[in-house]
């Protein structure tokens, strides 16, 4: 029955991608909204998106409820970027802030990307202001990113949900009762030009104190909870056991940096462990690491492992989510039951002690990545999709929106106060 479903929303997505973004009467002012801009997969991601979205057909702008982030900072040079419209997560000052901004700016089109405040907040001003466009992308599933019922509310004012991988377009379906013909499928994508192997590493090898035969296992992921660095910890310890010499680099920042470096110390491992937080060279140290590790307690499609793939390495993953979509278990690398920590640290051991099957993975995983997860048939996607609602509702014959009724925007809000209490 799902599948059948998600067939029928496939065959939808085909026909809406029947406009495609030359048709619009002028480029569409889109706001992509988000909590913040770490160095992250999703945030990544979505730079890649506003930097190659084609300028003749759309203007990007980003808004950060919170503050900017690393990535934020460098995107302000390049494309309009708001900030600082949340100072807490109960601040109902964010409502009137918002709509002045999109009605300031004249935007078409919103995504609000993940749930929470600004999956709520950002749909609820996108209507008030009269937005044509409303879409909302979800990069995760369950705890901690689900919906919520407040967000699940809003699902009237919604044209669509993107999910990343046609698993993930199931699971909002069937966990978060979200229609088939408004979800959306637009699998990630990567650079596979920027992330390539590289050679030469002695240079970076030196800069973060590994020796030149040193096997590494790197992982890449913000340091939060769901991203469970504490087992990536757990398998150094072990791997470290069997083979001394390995080294494991921690990419990425992120709350939750100080209490990891005091585990990896009650570990034993903090020798063994480099934490590198937020990097711009992640092509070249994942070109300097013989296996990719994600230990996470869920995901959706993560960009970090398609890079990683591109890069020509095997992975090692806990089977969370729609990785299986993309990593083939014994085919470009191993996938083992999420908090698994033998056989997480047994399938490193292996892949560390049989180099040339690590590599023969590796370049299977990067023959898939350039034939199915391209980062331009992503774009191309979202502009086909965006330009499509778009022209869809600018058509006299097709049915109008009504202007958000009063009383049931109070409610919402009210709702909203309730739950903030």
């Amino acid at each position: 029955m799902h599948a059948a479903e998600l067939a029928n929303n496939q065959r939808s997505l085909c026909r809406l991608q029947d406009n495609s973004p030359h048709l619009l009467p002028r480029p569409l002012r889109v706001m992509f909204l988000l909590t913040s801009l770490p160095v992250g997969g999703a945030e990544t991601l979505l730079a890649e998106l506003v930097r190659r979205l084609d300028r003749r057909y759309f203007q990007p702008e980003i808004c950060c409820l919170k503050e900017r982030g690393p990535l934020g900072e460098i995107l302000a040079a390049e494309i309009p970027l708001h900030d600082k419209l949340l100072s807490h997560k109960y601040d109902l000052r964010i409502w009137p802030r918002l709509v002045r901004l999109l009605r300031d700016r004249q935007i078409d089109a919103i995504v609000t990307v993940g749930a929470g405040d600004k999956m709520f907040w950002g749909r609820l001003a996108a209507k008030r202001v009269g937005v044509s466009v409303v879409l909302s992308a979800l990069h995760s599933t369950g705890w901690p990113n689900g919906v919520g019922r407040l967000n699940r509310l809003l699902t009237p004012l919604t044209d669509g949900y993107i999910a990343v991988a046609e698993s993930h377009g199931a699971y909002i379906q069937t966990h978060e009762g979200f229609p088939a013909e408004k979800v959306f499928v637009i699998p990630n994508g990567v650079d596979t030009n920027r992330f390539a192997p590289l050679p030469g590493t002695a240079a970076i090898r030196r800069e973060i104190g590994i020796g030149v035969t040193d096997p590494v296992v790197s992982i890449v992921a913000a340091l939060r909870p769901e991203k469970n660095h504490e087992l990536f910890l757990e398998v150094t310890a072990r791997v470290v056991g069997k083979i001394s010499n390995a080294k494991f680099l921690v990419i990425g920042d992120g709350p939750r940096r100080l209490p990891l470096e005091q585990y990896a110390a009650a570990m034993g491992v903090s020798d063994s462990v480099r934490f590198l937080g937020t990097r711009s060279d992640i092509p070249q140290l994942l070109s300097t690491s013989n296996v990719f590790a994600l230990t996470s307690h869920n995901e959706a499609n993560p960009v970090s492992i398609l890079e990683a793939m591109s890069v020509g390495k095997p992975i090692v993953a806990t089977n969370v989510g729609s990785i299986q979509e993309a990593v083939s278990d014994g085919g470009t690398g191993f996938l083992v039951p999420p908090g698994d920590v033998v056989a997480f640290s047994h399938r490193v051991v292996e892949l560390l002690a049989d180099p040339l099957r690590a590599q023969a993975m590796g370049a299977a995983g990067r023959d898939v990545v350039k034939a199915r997860w391209s980062v331009d048939a992503m774009v191309s996607r979202y502009e086909r999709l965006m330009a499509s609602i778009y022209l869809r509702k600018s058509d006299p014959a097709a049915p109008r929106w009504q202007p958000l009724d009063d009383r049931i925007e109070a409610e919402w809000i009210g709702s909203a106060m309730l739950v903030c209490r």
